[in-house]
């Protein structure tokens, strides 16, 4: 059996035993850790799991025709993931990834209407969904965990807080956020460090649900959020801010991203892209997670990010790499999920659930053992725009810890 041959090339080390549709059992593994048993209920997956793991092994568990019958979804990806860290990859995968990063251009193609069609994929889904495993302020990107045990609601509060520290906010300055999602940045900024914020998105949902939450806070006057893509905006800006919005514009797109940065942006503005990266060099996106989840996202390599802001004209001015910080965010958003997942299955359908599920435990685990990170780089438009040294950024937050009442 094919999928079985491929298991005994990457599994050396852990305990799975497989279960095909014929009711044939291999084991695989040193027998040592949490076992694992997978079964199959279509005999078409003996051949299709071989041919294409990446994506068929995520379809197979959303359809129910592979069940995990020992361990749990986690357990087995886990597994896989350490084993695939260590291993040589195998000629199907490797096959497999070099096709995917040839059609890369053509997957990340995101003209403005494309890219608002694949921002409601995922993005105009209901939000008591993003309610039952976000934090209060719907913060859906990389929170900074201080430490460890910070609950979610404090790591995405010390995300904004980090964030505005980089921006060198002075009152009264202009801000635009790209990628404003359900508002919750730009509110923070308005209220925390008094400027004027617009916003943009183009998700229908988050656009309605921000500009509600502008009015609620009676800040209407000073925050404005527009259903917008980032090419069409027009005008000048203090400080622009991205937060999680990167991942969408896709490698073709990267030139015109940052020269409307720099259009956009005073000559002393400062500008701060806070995105998912991949330590191990330009890639592609795994192809269940395009097809399912984010069509058109990809997450770069710095190195593809950094040689498109030197042609641009911009000087990067502080690059920091957020390590596990977002497999710690991830883990929070699947413990409420799974917490949760009898109400998300009464809005949706089990199918949906286990989706969701395979999203939120293989994102988790690309964190930890496949190289993905997350960068927040810092530019300018000049070199004298940011002081010699990162001290401000910690004395800013230090300031706010004792206007906040937050003990350090």
């Amino acid at each position: 059996m094919l999928f079985a041959r491929l298991l005994g090339r990457i599994i050396r080390f852990g305990n799975l035993r497989l279960v095909d549709a014929d009711g044939r059992s291999w084991t695989f593994g040193d027998a040592t850790g949490t076992p694992v048993t997978l079964r199959l209920h279509d005999r078409s997956l003996h051949t299709r799991l071989a041919l294409k793991p990446e994506l068929h092994v995520g379809e197979a568990y959303m359809d129910g025709t592979l069940t995990i019958e020992e361990g749990d979804l986690y357990d087995f990806l886990l597994l896989a993931t350490e084993n695939l860290a260590r291993a040589p990859e195998p000629p199907v995968i490797k096959a497999s990834r070099a096709v995917e990063h040839w059609l890369r251009g053509l997957r990340q193609y995101n003209p403005v209407g494309k890219a608002k069609e694949n921002v409601a994929h995922h993005y105009d889904l209901s939000g008591r969904l993003y309610d039952l495993f976000l934090d209060a302020d719907r913060q859906y990107s990389c929170a900074y965990f201080a430490d460890a045990q910070d609950s979610l609601e404090s790591a995405q509060l010390n995300k904004k807080r980090h964030i505005a520290a980089k921006l060198l906010l002075e009152p009264g300055q202009r801000v635009l956020d790209i990628g404003c999602g359900w508002g919750g940045l730009a509110l923070y900024l308005a209220q925390t460090c008094d400027v004027e914020v617009t916003g943009l998105t183009l998700s229908e949902e988050q656009h309605k649900v921000a500009e509600e939450r502008a009015r609620k806070a009676g800040l209407s006057d000073r925050v404005r959020f527009l259903l917008r893509d980032y090419r069409q905006e027009t005008g000048r800006y203090d400080r622009i801010v991205s937060v999680g919005m990167f991942e969408h514009v896709g490698v073709r797109h990267y030139n015109a991203f940052f020269r409307q940065v720099r259009q956009l942006l005073t000559t002393d503005g400062v500008a701060l892209l806070h995105s998912i990266g991949r330590a191990d060099g330009p890639g592609a996106t795994n192809p269940w997670l395009r097809k399912y989840i984010f069509p058109g996202g990809y997450s770069p390599a710095l190195s593809e990010v950094l040689s498109v802001v030197e042609r641009t004209g911009l000087f990067v001015t502080d690059i920091e790499i957020l390590r596990l910080h977002y497999a710690h965010t991830l883990r929070n958003w699947r413990e409420r999920f799974l917490a949760n997942r009898a109400e998300i299955a009464g809005i949706y359908d089990e199918r949906f659930c286990r989706m969701w599920e395979f999203y939120l435990v293989g994102c988790e685990l690309a964190f930890v053992n496949q190289g993905h990170m997350v960068f927040q780089m810092q530019i300018s438009r000049s070199l004298e725009t940011v002081p010699l040294t990162r001290d401000y950024i910690y004395e800013w937050e230090h300031r706010d810890d004792a206007r906040t009442g937050i003990a350090a």
